[in-house]
């Protein structure tokens, strides 16, 4: 990715349309099967036929949701903005300082913009915000059969460190697990 390709910034009130539209979908040909033992958990890897379209419902937001409103000073939303100007990803993030951990609580690149280093980019400024909050971790929750984003939080260097069999029990996403990741803010 060129520096030139994108612009990335906090995300301004004007930019919660185009958040709230975003397509975060996503297809996948493998899964994270999740085995519960007597001392943990253990994931394995294995596809599926056909692949899994996975759409994420929309989210009710308020107006006190949007980006840049109110003056939460531990939240930040940023954008990565294509050179036209539209909105190609974003990451929502929040600190908390009981335990100095910067939770990331939504990211998502639009599919014509996958692959390019969006979320890296993404992430390197959630890393910058949690540095200037004292964040000694990061930390954000997957489903398991979001293959694709487990396997680039991995090479983001997020490891796992827990898991929710119920998270999801009485929601569209019944039946999957919650995978939690941390890497260490350095």
């Amino acid at each position: 990715m060129s520096d030139t390709e994108y612009e990335f910034r906090a995300a301004r009130p004007e930019d919660a349309a185009a958040i709230e539209a975003l397509d975060g979908s996503f297809t996948t040909r493998t899964v994270f099967h999740v085995a519960v033992t007597e001392h943990g958990f253990a994931l394995r890897e294995v596809p599926v036929d056909p692949p899994l379209r996975k759409v994420f419902p929309a989210e009710e937001t308020g107006a006190a949701d949007a980006p840049g409103a109110g003056e939460d000073t531990d939240s930040r939303t940023f954008v990565a903005l294509a050179m036209d100007g539209s909105l190609a990803g974003f990451a929502t993030v929040g600190y908390a300082a009981w335990n100095r951990r910067l939770v990331v609580e939504d990211i998502a690149v639009a599919p014509a913009h996958r692959g390019r280093g969006i979320s890296r980019a993404l992430i390197g400024h959630a890393v910058a915000f949690a540095r200037e909050r004292g964040a000694v971790h990061i930390w954000l929750e997957v489903t398991n059969v979001n293959a694709p984003a487990i396997h680039a939080y991995r090479r983001l260097g997020f490891t796992f460190c827990g898991l929710d069999t119920a998270l999801y029990d009485g929601t569209r996403s019944a039946g999957e697990q919650a995978l939690y990741m941390s890497m260490p803010c350095r």
